[in-house]
């Protein structure tokens, strides 16, 4: 009789076959150049344009939303927030309703159109908005106290220069929110739809510690999400301060 523990195997063997099988590949066909470019293209034009409403029916926004409401991660302790790869607002609104008028909100993405669709959904003028590279961040050393990374990472091939300019920007001491798409069959299927990469949990967090961003907390959205382990990869990652160990 073969071992019980052959059938939870095959299961999980064929489960990470077919994530393999509908995981956009594209990434690894282009070089960084064009990637970028066709990702520029894409949410430049329709896809773009319907993100909102895609996070609207994914309840990625409203969950946002009511985990920052609840404090699950706290931005009221900020005076500088960079909100990277804002897309179409979806976390800069939240930060405008949960952050005081004195507050600094930089919106930061590649996307020009992308940012002229969060400019009109958040209708206000507190935001600074500017386009560029994730890899390439226009700001001095240690200048924000709050990085905002919401479904951006998962576009770089290799996170780690990603991962640096982020921790470059920050303060020692600073926090970094960091939601991203995890290797689960749920994640293919977005990687598929969005044109981008998963990420394993695990090996994340190992190339955040080696980027000086150790994770300090696992986060969920709901109970029910941390129960069925589901929702992605959202972490709460600090900059260690000038006495503290990497």
């Amino acid at each position: 009789m073969k071992p019980t523990t052959l059938a939870p195997q095959k299961t999980k063997s064929r489960r990470k076959g077919f994530r393999r099988l509908v995981e956009f590949k594209g990434m690894r066909k282009l070089s960084l150049q064009q990637y970028q470019n066709h990702v520029r293209q894409m949410y430049d034009g329709p896809a773009g344009a319907v993100l909102a409403l895609g996070s609207l029916i994914s309840l990625h926004q409203p969950l946002v939303g009511h985990m920052l409401r609840r404090k699950v991660f706290d931005v009221t302790r900020f005076q500088n927030i960079l909100d990277v790869g804002s897309g179409a607002g979806q976390i800069l609104g939240h930060l405008l309703r949960e952050t005081q008028p004195a507050v600094n909100l930089v919106a930061y993405d590649l996307s020009t159109q992308m940012l002229r669709r969060a400019r009109a959904r958040v209708k206000s003028d507190r935001p600074v908005f500017i386009a560029g590279d994730l890899m390439r961040l226009p700001f001095i050393d240690d200048v924000f106290d709050c990085v905002t990374c919401g479904w951006v990472l998962e576009h770089l091939p290799d996170p780690s220069p990603g991962l640096s300019e982020l921790g470059r920007v920050l303060r020692p001491g600073g926090s970094l929110l960091l939601l991203t798409t995890e290797d689960t069959i749920s994640g293919a299927f977005v990687s598929r739809t969005w044109k981008c990469r998963t990420y394993n949990r695990q090996k994340l967090k190992d190339t955040c510690d080696q980027a000086g961003l150790p994770w300090k907390e696992q986060l969920w959205f709901t109970p029910v999400h941390r129960f069925f382990k589901m929702g992605g990869i959202l972490v709460e990652a600090s900059k260690p301060g000038p006495n503290e160990e990497r």
